[in-house]
């Protein structure tokens, strides 16, 4: 079991090389929003910017998408038809999965049970690393058997993991270790329970990451954390190593964006402070 530290940035951050250019450091796209949900993947998309990676690209149903495209000229947006998503469109979002590096999905696509089908229906066709966050979780829940053995990390808190794996866990260190491991290692995928300190397995290794405060209890701090987690599969970094170093970030980030903001620290405070964070392994 290891401890996760500083040290850990050292694998995702190293000086770049002169001739560097646009998508040497990931193309990612991010799948979510609905009529009911438009702005959650505003968070995810801008959070993965802020840990470097170099493209991403916000499928999201029509209504959503416009409203995410007026939020910030740095999100591209691809507008799906409807208002929420459905199977009819899988083909069209495995064609725009194309030429990406990964794939971030969940934030506010509900759990309406079309649209989980719709989720599970795209998961087993794609061949990517994805994080799979918020409601689709629910829909990997409901089709575990089915996608097992993928390249997927999972980032549930404890009740969503509770709705994984129809175990309990409280605060007892132990206990959730044991949970997150063997659940890790039955469907072969990566998880990150999160919590006063985050529990990462693959089902082999386990680590905690202690990083984070009691402040980040709003909605929206975990769609930082996925949006992390993201680009750093999307820069081709191992999912295991990415989950710990992206807990790890999002942590560190909310602590400082809490110590301005205090009990008044928002998502998008954590997200202006992820470069803060970065910066104490690399500068330019």
């Amino acid at each position: 079991m290891e401890k996760v530290d500083w040290s850990i940035l050292k694998k995702i951050y190293r000086k770049r090389d002169d001739w560097v250019r646009k998508h040497n450091f990931g193309s990612l796209l991010v799948v979510g929003g609905s009529k009911i949900y438009p702005t959650t993947p505003i968070l995810v998309a801008l959070a993965a910017y802020r840990a470097g990676v170099d493209w991403v690209t916000i499928a999201a149903p029509e209504e959503p998408s416009k409203i995410i495209a007026s939020y910030s000229p740095n999100l591209m947006v691809y507008p799906l038809k409807g208002d929420f998503l459905c199977i009819d469109i899988v083909e069209e979002l495995l064609k725009i999965s194309n030429g990406k590096d990964a794939i971030e999905i969940g934030g506010g696509l509900t759990r309406d049970e079309k649209v989980l089908e719709a989720i599970y229906e795209y998961l087993k066709r794609i061949e990517k690393p994805v994080v799979i966050d918020d409601d689709a979780i629910y829909a990997f829940a409901r089709y575990k058997e089915e996608l097992k053995g993928k390249n997927f990390i999972l980032t549930p808190h404890s009740y969503e993991f509770f709705v994984l794996s129809g175990r309990k866990v409280g605060t007892d260190l132990k206990e959730r270790i044991t949970a997150v491991k063997n659940f890790a290692k039955e469907y072969s995928v990566t998880v990150v329970l999160k919590g006063h300190i985050d529990v990462i397995s693959d089902g082999e290794r386990v680590a905690l990451n202690a990083t984070g405060c009691t402040t980040m209890t709003k909605a929206g701090f975990g769609n930082t954390l996925a949006g992390i987690l993201a680009a750093y599969l999307a820069r081709k970094i191992d999912g295991y190593t990415a989950a710990c170093a992206a807990a790890f970030v999002n942590g560190k980030a909310g602590e400082l964006a809490s110590r301005k903001f205090s009990e008044g620290v928002l998502p998008t405070d954590l997200i202006e402070f992820i470069p803060e964070v970065i910066k104490k392994v690399i500068k330019y």
